[in-house]
């Protein structure tokens, strides 16, 4: 294997990790703080992360001979940042391990075709999007209080979405950064943790409210918005990917790493594209190496967890919140259009969207359950079922892609 290693894999899997860390980290340590996690747990819950997605990607990459990279849940981590709030720690862990469970049933069963098609893509993006939306909120708030930095931002993510994509956010928080240096918003932060991250178990415990209105929509974005475009991203690279192989390897990992903040693990899809790429190697099958290196990397970050979690507590919170929002605005637009781009279940999408951005919760259980549940009832009364509509004669319906 060693002989067939190259710079580009060890380039592909240094650019894989920068991104995937860069693009969402801001995500996951607004989770935590709603979470209420200590210092130490905050500490953890990178250690665990990284740990996670390094093994899972060294594994699979490993074993099947494929550029297979896995990530942390960034809709998931989203959801929690907004639906943490008032819950015990305990129970969150909890809901983790069910989540992990569902996902482990999934692939153990070979269900993931069938769960595909039991929540409708239409509406599972439009809860998507509600409850990414508030984080885009946040960044274009954020503008009122600290001006200069959030305009400095703005100004490069526009540019890089024009002229270096693929390193636009990385290139935001990089401005970000010496922009708060250059006008002394990090003056009096304490010095850097540069301690390895140690795990701090936290025993789990299960509440039913918790259960159904964070573990199970945390499953259900995770499977909509993460699994499904990991694996068209491994297909259209010319892959057949080991679905349920995956889902089992995963969820295994978010089982054993959900008591030390491994909320959920799934397969990637932006980074997995850089893995997969050309980039990485001009050969398909040593292009796994990119994936192993990948693994490499996450696994040396997560044990320098600490000094992710003490980088982020010192930073300007406008910072934060700007570089989160801009990172999802191209999934909020994604997932939007989407869910809006069936004439036929655009109501119902709609009103799933609204349900979740209104925050909304009833016995304890969070909006993201009930726009769900909300948005499939009206699916059903708006649209006829298929067997009650008329069949196409004179001018079929176009097939859906």
């Amino acid at each position: 294997m060693l002989g067939s290693l190259k710079l580009s894999h060890v380039v592909a899997g240094a650019v894989a990790v920068l991104v995937g860390y860069t693009g969402s980290v801001a995500i996951i340590f607004q989770a935590i703080e709603t979470s209420g996690a200590s210092q130490a747990q905050a500490n953890s819950w990178m250690l665990a992360l990284g740990l996670g997605m390094g093994l899972t990607s060294l594994a699979l990459s490993l074993i099947y001979r494929m550029p297979i990279l896995t990530a942390w849940s960034t809709p998931g981590a989203a959801l929690l940042a907004v639906s943490l709030t008032d819950v015990a720690l305990s129970d969150a862990i909890g809901a983790f391990l069910f989540c992990a469970a569902l996902l482990i049933l999934t692939g153990v069963t070979g269900w993931f075709a069938a769960l595909s098609r039991l929540i409708p893509d239409a509406l599972a993006n439009a809860m998507l999007a509600g409850l990414l939306f508030p984080f885009g909120l946040a960044a274009f708030s954020a503008f009122q209080s600290e001006t200069a930095l959030v305009a400095a931002m703005a100004v490069t993510y526009v540019a890089g979405r024009r002229l270096f994509s693929r390193y636009t956010i990385p290139a935001v928080l990089a401005v970000g950064i010496l922009w708060g240096l250059g006008d002394g918003s990090f003056a009096g932060a304490g010095p850097l943790d540069l301690s390895v991250a140690q795990p701090v178990f936290v025993m789990p415990s299960f509440s039913l409210p918790v259960l159904i209105g964070i573990g199970l929509p945390l499953y259900i974005v995770t499977m909509s918005s993460q699994n499904m475009p990991g694996v068209v991203t491994l297909k259209a690279a010319g892959y057949t990917p080991p679905v349920s192989a995956s889902l089992v390897v995963t969820g295994l990992a978010s089982l054993l790493l959900a008591p030390f903040g491994g909320f959920a693990f799934n397969l990637a899809a932006i980074t997995a594209a850089i893995g997969c790429g050309p980039e990485a190697d001009e050969n398909p099958n040593t292009r796994y190496l990119a994936g192993v290196m990948t693994g490499v990397f996450y696994i040396i970050v997560g044990l320098g967890g600490a000094t992710v979690i003490s980088l982020f507590l010192i930073a300007p919170k406008a910072l934060v919140a700007t570089v989160a929002g801009l990172a999802l605005l191209s999934t909020i637009s994604n997932s939007l259009s989407a869910a809006l781009q069936e004439p036929q279940g655009r109501d119902a999408a709609l009103i799933t969207f609204m349900v979740t951005v209104s925050g909304v919760g009833f016995f304890g259980i969070g909006a993201a359950f009930w726009a769900l549940l909300v948005g499939i009832v009206v699916n059903h009364l708006i649209s006829p079922p298929a067997a009650q509509a008329p069949p196409p004669q004179e001018t079929p319906a176009p097939a859906r892609p």
